[in-house]
């Protein structure tokens, strides 16, 4: 056995020693969590690991980004089969790949090939970081010192991966052995060395003990690194909700009088995939760029949330584990202390940051279950709140409107209720803007007569209808939240409701997703869905004459994002005739929220400019004569900001239903 190979046993023990310590760690950290099953049906997550992992579906959301990122991160992979060729080499050095035959030349052309195109993506990602200065990538000058060491690392390694070749081409007389092909490393090797010369031997060493103690060396930085997320992504896309309950609040359970918690005031409350997610957050930024709150100036930032989290970890967990207590850090708190109140009200749940999280990041339960704590707990929260809540207590309904008033929108139009008749074919469910305001009952009356032309036999509960708890739920008060679900459950149960149609989207999220955790299962449909089907088999007839109207359409986060029915509202719109639709800058799963999500709607914006109107610029931009809408609160959020443009005179803010039902024979 030779020096080399003693030195490195040395070397590569300690290293792998080092990085054992450090990821024994880090799992023990997680262990402070709260249980959580996500270990079902390992295929399906198995399938998110090879799309969403391996094939970078999320990244190359960005083309320009992600391609830089794809071609890096595969280019890694690759070059692993190279690293394992000079860890052998390392216990014995005349090992090499030829016994592999034919694959060797495969994987020594892909080598080199996809070596040249990682040196290009780090640069042009440093050019990127440096000259254009992208917006996101400004994480403070720690975060970017951090990203510049991870980067220049990596350079190294291919560099010294190219040397190492060309060395060897070099020493070995420039004869390739039978299947080795190194189209670039051959031209380098010519530029720099004489065949079989002392000095390609010598650099053929140094450039293995570079390329072997770099590659160590970024192994053992990783857990101390914000790109942490190279050892901790795959386990996260793993461990991602699966498509069944992918926007599922988790409940929580309020029935156990031993439970001294509801939500999460610091990290000990979290569930372990919770805190995983602060290992797995790449801090590119991607979250917060999409956030309708921090692009409107409020202190919002998911990233920051999903940071917070992490450093809180790192910070109050080991004392947990040693039980210990050390003032100024057992004293504090993830709320207040980390994460402001503010940060926590000013979320809109649009499902942007999830969406766009190339690691399946889940901020929305983070912030959800921190909003648990403040009213479940603390009862800290906005003063506004105080009378939402009160009105969903005693009227159910976010308004304070008389409860024996839900069905007065339906008189004269000789609507059964489930109560008078329950046998029809599908139950409307109006929910409260459709039962109340006044705005919202024109739509409600459309899409009633729609269902009325096409001969559709539907019932509606009346007063047995109450607020789904969406709003209550995302608020943070699940006591009240699931007091609704489950009084609404039992009554759509009592009269064997099998399916449903609703005009609201959160309406439709919260009845679809979130009933069947208390027992609810029920098919249902969105009004713009059933209008899509009744066009197009016939039963909804157009007019034929042009109607010479131009309209956008305004996408609902509660109906995209959260369960990805983008072209339903469209389709029918485009079968108008002489109707032009023309989308915005900003639409279908980029589509920007309209503000009123997450309860916001009832609550007032203090901070930069309200959401709404930025989202209404948008719209008028494209000189559209009517904005498209889906969602009662869309529909009070943009009529709002097309009056805070004052032009209510130009622009018209309608449903689909309305537009369709004005449109029909």
């Amino acid at each position: 056995m030779e020096l080399k190979n003693i030195i490195f046993i040395i070397v590569f023990f300690a290293a792998f020693a080092f990085l054992f310590y450090n990821v024994r760690r880090l799992i023990s950290y997680l262990t402070i969590g709260k249980k959580e099953n996500r270990f079902d049906n390992p295929a399906a997550r198995i399938k998110n690991v090879i799309k969403i992992a391996f094939g970078q579906s999320k990244l190359l959301r960005d083309p320009v980004a992600g391609i830089i990122h794809f071609l890096i991160f595969w280019g890694f992979m690759l070059f692993l089969v190279a690293v394992i060729e000079s860890i052998i080499q390392g216990f014995y050095s005349p090992f090499d790949l030829e016994f592999l035959g034919a694959l060797q030349a495969v994987i020594t052309v892909i080598k080199d090939i996809f070596g040249l195109l990682v040196i290009l993506s780090v640069v042009f990602a440093l050019y990127r970081r440096y000259i254009l200065k992208i917006d996101r990538l400004e994480v403070g000058k720690e975060g970017k010192v951090d990203a510049t060491l991870i980067l220049t690392m990596i350079l190294l390694v291919v560099l010294s991966m190219f040397g190492q070749s060309a060395a060897h081409i070099a020493k070995s007389g420039f004869i390739s052995a039978e299947y080795e092909i190194y189209p670039i490393s051959f031209q380098l090797a010519s530029a720099f060395y004489e065949s079989g010369s002392s000095s390609a031997i010598l650099c053929y060493e140094i450039f293995w003990w570079i390329h072997i103690l770099v590659i160590f060396a970024f192994m053992n930085y990783l857990p101390y690194s914000k790109h942490l997320h190279v050892f901790s992504s795959i386990p996260n896309v793993y461990f991602n909700k699966l498509d069944e309950n992918k926007y599922q609040l988790n409940s929580l359970n309020l029935e156990d009088e031993n439970i001294e918690q509801f939500g999460v005031s610091d990290v000990e409350h979290m569930t372990w995939k919770q805190l995983l997610d602060g290992y797995a957050c790449t801090e590119c930024g991607r979250c917060t760029a999409a956030c309708p709150a921090a692009n409107t100036g409020k202190t919002l930032s998911p990233r920051k949330i999903i940071v917070d989290i992490r450093h809180r970890l790192e910070e109050k967990a080991p004392l947990i584990i040693n039980g210990k207590e050390v003032e100024g850090i057992t004293d504090k708190t993830l709320v207040h202390d980390f994460i402001t109140d503010e940060e926590l009200w000013a979320c809109t749940t649009c499902n942007a940051c999830v969406y766009e999280c190339p690691v399946t990041i889940e901020h929305i339960d983070s912030i959800i279950d921190m909003r648990r704590n403040l009213v479940l707990m603390e009862s800290q929260f906005p003063n506004e709140l105080n009378t939402i809540f009160k009105n969903l207590e005693t009227n159910f309904t976010p308004w304070a409107f008389n409860h024996q008033d839900r069905a007065n929108w339906a008189e004269g139009m000789n609507i059964k209720t489930m109560a008078e008749d329950p046998n029809g074919e599908i139950l409307f469910w109006v929910g409260c803007a459709g039962s109340f305001d006044e705005r919202y009952k024109k739509v409600t009356k459309a899409f009633a007569q729609i269902m009325q032309k096409a001969g559709i036999n539907f019932r509606i509960l009346g007063t047995e209808e109450k607020c789904n708890g969406d709003t209550a739920r995302r608020l943070g008060n699940e006591y009240l939240a699931q007091m609704l679900m489950q009084e609404n459950i039992e009554v759509l149960n009592g009269y064997n409701v099998k399916k449903i149609v609703t005009g609201c989207p959160h309406c439709y999220n919260s009845i679809k997703n979130e009933f069947p955790q208390f027992g609810g299962k029920f098919e249902v449909v969105h009004h713009s869905e059933m209008i899509e089907e009744l066009v197009n088999e016939g039963r909804i007839e157009l007019k034929e004459e042009d109607v010479k109207s131009k309209v956008t359409f305004h996408d609902s986060c509660y109906l995209g994002r959260y369960n990805d029915i983008y072209d339903s509202p469209r389709n029918p719109l485009k079968s108008i005739h002489g109707l032009e639709l023309v989308e915005m800058q900003r639409n279908k799963d980029k589509g920007f929220c309209c503000g009123a999500g997450g309860g916001r709607m009832f609550l007032e914006e203090t901070e930069g400019q309200r959401i709404n109107e930025n989202r209404t610029e948008e719209a008028l931009n494209t000189n559209a004569d009517t904005i498209a809408s889906a969602c009662p609160f869309c529909m009070t959020m943009m009529t709002d900001g097309v009056k805070s443009f004052d032009k209510q005179d130009d622009v018209e803010v309608k449903d689909i239903a309305e537009i369709i039902l004005a449109n029909s024979k």
